[in-house]
């Protein structure tokens, strides 16, 4: 092969390499937050995160590659280019917005605390004062908690995953958890360790610290990315797929308004 030949077939090579990485997106995802993103018994992630994921890259006819972390380590992973975008019911806030870039929303659901069935909270901030109420370690939930409860003499005790909190829940080393109101619901109260809790108090939604929903997180300044995902989530809410991916896990519409 003589040298133009050989550098044109390095040239074409490069650019099929080239397409085949732009075809590819790596979205990172934390499998332990049911029924949103969970292991299934054989290792594999399921949940609808997962599952709309799927669906908003064949909208856009890329690959999805799932990359599986833990919550705490999904931004910072982003932000070093391990990942291209995160997808696993992070709420759009403000104090986010000034690390990355989110999407439109792609549902909306308010966060709730969940003690022991009977118990009653109007105030929480009065009713919770001298408990334990565990939240998952860098959620929108442990920084509110940070900022609202310490103060007002509640122990806020942090964890790895919203599950490692249900589970002390269960065994009495906390009082309550303060989540988002589905994955209490379907990750725990329907579990044989949620039968004798129940849902508790008023409804979390201080847009301040909650958002406005759960978007898909981008790198700051990539609204290419961001709009492809925005609009494929319109797609999908137009032709029937968000339903139908939704209704594998819900009996009611979690968009939100």
């Amino acid at each position: 092969m003589n040298k133009i030949a050989l550098l044109g077939a390095l040239a074409l090579s490069a650019c099929a390499s080239l397409a085949n990485a732009q075809d590819t997106l790596r979205i990172g995802i934390e499998a332990a937050y049911p029924p949103f993103a969970f292991k299934t018994p054989d290792g594999q992630i399921s949940g609808f995160d997962y599952d709309i994921g799927n669906a908003l890259c064949a909208e856009m006819q890329v690959k999805c590659e799932w990359v599986e972390q833990a919550f705490d380590g999904l931004i910072p992973s982003l932000k070093v280019r391990k990942v291209d975008a995160v997808l696993s019911s992070m709420s759009i806030t403000p104090d986010r917005l000034k690390a990355v870039d989110f999407t439109k929303k792609y549902y909306h659901t308010p966060g709730k605390l969940v003690m022991k069935a009977g118990t009653e909270v109007k105030d929480p901030l009065v009713d919770l004062k001298g408990k334990r109420v565990g939240v998952q370690r860098a959620s929108t939930y442990d920084r509110y908690a940070s900022d609202k409860f310490a103060d007002a003499g509640i122990e806020v005790v942090r964890y790895g995953s919203q599950n490692e909190a249900f589970l002390d829940l269960a065994s009495g080393r906390i009082d309550a958890s303060l989540a988002d109101v589905v994955n209490i619901g379907e990750g725990f109260l329907k579990t044989p360790e949620g039968k004798d809790f129940a849902l508790v108090g008023p409804d979390f939604n201080d847009p301040k610290y909650f958002g406005n929903g759960a978007g898909i997180a981008v790198r700051k300044g990539d609204k290419a990315t961001a709009e492809k995902f925005s609009n494929a989530i319109a797609a999908l809410r137009e032709n029937g797929k968000y339903k139908e991916v939704q209704d594998k896990y819900f009996a009611y519409d979690i968009y939100g308004q």
